[in-house]
């Protein structure tokens, strides 16, 4: 089973992580939109890739545009039909990946649209990963490059089932065809990658500046912890404010002040992790609460905005700590 971050594992009296909260914060709005979340049945063998048939895209032909998508001709493949109509030419995506993308999804025999995110104007974040997505995304958009629009059709097999999903009115028979404009993908290895900031206060943490993908060092001086929260940029990226009710999709080193001991990591586990600003503790909300999308915090957190007198369990975190964080702030969810 994977180790739950302990930046979620707050104590009694802050609000705990919701067993569902990353699936509801993504992608929609709308009571009747279906976006690609894995089904309660996803369990199938790996489908044999084909080139087609699928449907032209008629309108919105470039890469970013809302495509308009004909009508099925004829039946649809048993397999996974895909194609790469724009090839790209960035970051090839990979299984357990976090994709953010553009889409639309529509029904092959009726051309009913179900979902698409380009109304919204937010791009879908979300991990190919089995029980994340369902199975059709995962394997038509693995190896694919960032830039590039793929279209792909997906029988139940490896959509909804045969259960369908009753919400968006799709049936359980019914082959779904996707457009998706891959706009970016993020792994164990991906850093921030802001403008450098000076750190010109002796009296505050110095956090390393690479941008490889390895964790960053952290030096704690010696000297006596600040008593209010202090975030302040090491990287200043210039993507979009983080708001305070966000979801955002973060690598992070934490470590005590006195004696600077790492006590979590994402870059330990090597696998990045996502959360809700409301679902974590005050220093962390409050900390990254209006900065960029692209840069790395430096975030000191007092005992009162952090775990006080009731560290987790097994953390290795004394009452009453500081703690320094390092928080590369990938994408908003």
């Amino acid at each position: 089973m994977r180790r739950r971050s302990l930046l979620i594992a707050v104590p009694a009296g802050l609000v705990t992580l919701a067993a569902c909260g990353d699936e509801d914060s993504g992608s929609s709005n709308a009571g009747d939109s279906a976006t690609p979340e894995a089904s309660a049945t996803s369990a199938a063998p790996a489908p044999k890739i084909v080139d087609g048939p699928l449907p032209a895209i008629t309108a919105g032909t470039k890469f970013g545009e809302k495509p308009t998508v004909a009508k099925g001709s004829g039946e649809p493949s048993k397999d996974l039909a895909v194609k790469t109509v724009i090839a790209g030419g960035g970051k090839a995506v990979a299984e357990n990946d976090f994709v953010s993308a553009d889409y639309l999804g529509q029904v092959w025999q009726s051309a009913k649209v179900f979902d698409n995110s380009y109304d919204r104007k937010t791009p879908l974040i979300i991990q190919l990963s089995q029980d994340s997505i369902i199975d059709g995304w995962r394997y038509a958009l693995t190896g694919k490059k960032t830039g590039s629009r793929v279209q792909f059709s997906v029988p139940p097999t490896w959509g909804y089932g045969e259960q369908g999903n009753e919400q968006a009115g799709i049936k359980g028979d019914d082959t779904l065809v996707f457009v998706v404009d891959v706009q970016d993908t993020f792994n164990a290895k991906s850093s921030a990658k802001g403008k450098k900031v000076p750190q010109d206060d002796a009296a505050l943490p110095e956090v390393g500046t690479d941008t490889d993908g390895k964790a960053p060092s952290i030096e704690v001086p010696e000297a006596d912890a600040p008593k209010k929260l202090v975030a302040e940029y090491v990287l200043e990226g210039d993507g979009a404010e983080v708001g305070a009710q966000d979801t955002v999709l973060v690598q992070y080193k934490g470590v005590v002040w006195d004696g600077g001991k790492e006590f979590d990591s994402t870059y330990g586990r090597k696998q990045l992790t996502s959360f809700s600003l409301q679902q974590v503790v005050k220093g962390w909300a409050q900390g990254l609460t209006g900065r960029k999308v692209g840069s790395r915090v430096l975030i000191v957190i007092p005992p009162d905005l952090g775990y006080g007198d009731n560290p987790p369990q097994g953390s290795g975190i004394e009452k009453d700590s500081t703690l320094v964080f390092s928080v590369d702030i990938l994408a908003k969810m």
